[in-house]
């Protein structure tokens, strides 16, 4: 088993070893958004022409892989999650003559989380400690000029914690409204 700790190392170095000085033409140069369905805030800033550094801080629903049946009960906890985004489709959507403001386009992603769940009672066992995961996810991103934000993103991740990891899925949605970017695309 890979200790979380070990888990985020590599993937914060990974993302280090991918941040380039280099703004291209079609990723915002940043930008803070707010979630409106579940509460947390997020920043994502451009590390490349097409790429991102996604980071977000809140509440966050998630399987709890301590239950016995993990796909009967979702909780709701707070977490922080990192995803390392490429758009692959900006081009295409410029010369369909729709916006890319605010990244709006189709991504891929490598991604990270870490939960913070706090003593709970499972199986009649107190646990505790922090879990993760790793793993990939696909989805969308898309803006409007009043600010209005949505994405969506699905994949599958390695969860990690004091129990037996195991993979799972990983949904994410996203409601809410950019209060603070600076722009940097074309073809808006």
């Amino acid at each position: 088993m890979i200790p979380l700790r070990n888990l985020t190392l590599c993937a914060m170095l990974f993302l280090a070893s991918q941040a380039k000085a280099q703004f291209g033409k079609n990723c915002e140069l940043r930008q803070f958004k707010i979630n409106l369905v579940m509460p947390s805030i997020e920043y994502e800033m451009a590390l490349g022409v097409n790429t991102t550094l996604d980071v977000k801080a809140g509440l966050q629903p998630t399987v709890d892989p301590l239950l016995p049946e993990v796909y009967d009960e979702v909780a709701v906890l707070p977490a922080l999650t990192v995803q390392y985004r490429y758009y692959y489709n900006f081009e295409s959507r410029q010369r369909n003559r729709r916006t890319i403001y605010g990244n709006a386009a189709n991504y891929i992603a490598p991604a990270a989380a870490a939960f913070f769940p706090g003593t709970r009672t499972v199986n009649n066992t107190v646990q505790s400690g922090a879990f993760g995961y790793a793993g990939i996810v696909t989805g969308l991103q898309r803006s409007y000029d009043s600010g209005f934000n949505f994405s969506v993103d699905a994949g599958a991740a390695y969860y990690v914690g004091n129990f037996q990891g195991a993979i799972y899925p990983v949904v994410n949605i996203g409601i809410g409204y950019i209060f603070s970017e600076k722009r940097w695309c074309v073809g808006r």
